[in-house]
């Protein structure tokens, strides 16, 4: 039998062959995004993030050479009066539209809403390319940024003069993950910043962090002014020689726990994502855990609600034994 011939090849078919199998290797490649897409340097939003911080720390230490011209914003759900002074919206002024008009493209989210029309002497930031030099450059795309800032930290505190508790703080949040965390201290002897990026540096005094606290001792940090329902908490999570300390600030307890002085720091109530995202980014960066009652991540994204109802657990050891007892505890269950 003769099964030689000539085999006819359909030019047509052929073409819509190769077609078909560009289509299907375009459809496997990883998308890039377009070139024309704003990105934003990493770098430089955290050299903004520390010129922000700074300069609204100096508006909130001249807010207590004269009237304080304190307001009420209204109660929390415990009852709890929110004042909010001149320093607020003084320092928001030039810490939101210091960083907004040098990144137009990243969304920028701040416990004030004062409007632009009322924020005088508006001065933008100069920034030092060469400072921060021996970290990397990198660059993303600016829609997936979103800054939160908190202008004044422990306003309560700050109008009854108990000034250790205040701060101001600046996060950058990349694709909803905290990443840089900027707290700013004005009062004291000398202002102190601190700052850190996750994977990449963070300032000084959180390069070596001993902790303090003993296996057997541990300071939880509670709010002075937000307690709740947390103060039946700290023993079934923490163990029975847990010692409560109520302090005020978000800023200030995340802080503290990422230096060593605390243990862990707990909050059971509501809380507004700009006051933990900057704490949240420093106690990750420096090897620390930071999450919601339940373990979860707390996603900072700018199209994400300004509120989190699901509770803060904070610790640089033993965290995920108090995860676990937290988990247990039926006061956390409906958080």
């Amino acid at each position: 039998m003769n099964f030689g011939g000539t085999i006819r090849v359909n030019r047509f078919g052929l073409l819509l062959i190769c077609c078909l199998l560009i289509l299907f290797i375009y459809y496997l490649s990883p998308s890039s995004p377009p070139e024309d897409e704003p990105k934003v340097n990493l770098r430089r939003v955290l050299m903004a993030a520390l010129a922000a911080a700074e300069r609204g720390g100096k508006e909130v230490l001249k807010g207590t050479t004269q009237s304080l011209g304190t307001q009420s914003k209204g109660e929390t759900k415990e009852g709890v009066n929110i004042p909010v002074t001149d320093a607020d919206y003084n320092s928001h002024c030039v810490m939101y539209y210091g960083i907004a008009k040098m990144f137009p493209f990243v969304k920028v989210i701040s416990e004030e809403k004062e409007g632009e029309k009322k924020c005088t002497n508006l001065q933008t930031f100069e920034l030092d390319d060469k400072a921060l030099g021996d970290l990397l450059d990198e660059d993303v795309l600016a829609a997936d940024v979103a800054v939160w800032i908190d202008p004044l930290d422990a306003t309560k505190e700050y109008t009854e003069k108990k000034y250790e508790y205040v701060t101001t703080m600046v996060c950058v949040s990349h694709r909803g993950k905290p990443i840089i965390g900027v707290i700013h201290k004005p009062f004291g002897e000398e202002p102190k910043t601190s700052w850190a990026w996750l994977n990449n540096g963070m300032s000084p005094n959180l390069k070596v962090v001993d902790d303090k606290t003993g296996d057997n001792s541990h300071d939880v940090l509670v709010s002075i002014s937000h307690a709740g329902k947390v103060e039946k908490l700290i023993e079934p999570i923490f163990g029975s020689s847990a010692k409560l300390v109520a302090a005020a600030g978000s800023g200030y307890k995340t802080l503290e726990v990422a230096v060593g002085n605390a243990t862990a720091y707990i909050h059971s109530t509501d809380i507004s994502k700009w006051d933990i995202c900057a704490g949240d980014a420093i106690l990750t960066a420096t090897g620390g855990h930071f999450s919601s009652l339940k373990g979860d991540p707390i996603d900072y994204s700018s199209n994400s609600p300004s509120l989190h109802s699901m509770g803060v657990l904070a610790a640089r050891n033993k965290y995920p034994d108090y995860l676990a007892n937290a988990k247990k505890n039926p006061l956390t269950r409906g958080t």
